[in-house]
């Protein structure tokens, strides 16, 4: 039985991860703003919290729950994200700060608040974008989003070599598009080729085995461009 923190778990693939893992006897505490949704699934091993990710207060919400429930976690899942589709004459400074608040200083902010409770052979999986690959395929209109998801992967391949002595693994799947409801707002009508739950076992896998063969790596999750 694992220890497991997933962030963005109200829809998508939060959502559907964090019933895998209950249902495969792990303990979750699954974090987001809205926790009604998990709240009705009612799962005795999943623990909701209510939180805004980029508020360094709520982020001790989380560390009290474990240091008083829990005391080490085995899996952090970095899934929450925000995504703004606009041209970039448009976006403003609020709109990048709003994006990277998310994708990039939440992610910084829980990990660094989780360190002390992240043992030997934990294991740190951040969920990325193919748009924040260098070299990939771009589009119009995300400046914002794929350059935050760039950010998490260097931020990743640094900790990753700055915790390698207490065997923490932190690792990086930069995943193509996903039919979920963040997809549909910033993209009406795209159709993907994974569905939410398809990709939720895939990293569902990669958290409890991928820690034993990669550390500091970027995983591409795509079979399509985007």
């Amino acid at each position: 039985m694992k220890n497991v923190v997933i962030t963005g778990t109200s829809r998508g693939i939060g959502f559907e991860l964090a019933q895998q893992f209950a249902s495969n006897d792990h303990n979750v505490l699954a974090l987001s703003r809205n926790t009604k949704p998990l709240e009705t699934v009612n799962h005795p091993n999943i623990k909701t919290i209510s939180i805004d990710l980029s508020s360094t207060t709520n982020l001790h919400k989380v560390t009290n729950f474990i240091n008083e429930e829990w005391k080490s976690v085995d899996i952090l899942i970095n899934n929450a994200g925000k995504l703004i589709n606009k041209p970039f004459t448009e976006l403003t400074q609020e709109d990048f700060f709003e994006v990277y608040k998310v994708n990039v200083f939440a992610v910084a902010e829980l990990t660094k608040l989780l360190i002390p409770n992240l043992k030997e052979g934990a294991h740190v999986v951040t969920v990325s974008s193919m748009g924040g690959i260098q070299g990939s395929m771009k589009f119009p209109g995300l400046a914002a989003y794929s350059s935050a998801k760039g950010a998490v992967i260097t931020l990743s391949e640094l900790l990753a070599e700055e915790y390698k002595t207490q065997k923490i693994a932190f690792n990086v799947l930069a995943l193509g598009a996903v039919q979920t409801e963040m997809l549909q707002e910033a993209f009406p009508g795209y159709e993907a080729p994974i569905s939410a739950l398809e990709m939720a076992d895939y990293i569902y896998n990669f958290a409890l085995t991928g820690h034993k063969f990669y550390n500091g790596k970027v995983l591409q999750v795509s079979s399509t461009t985007p």
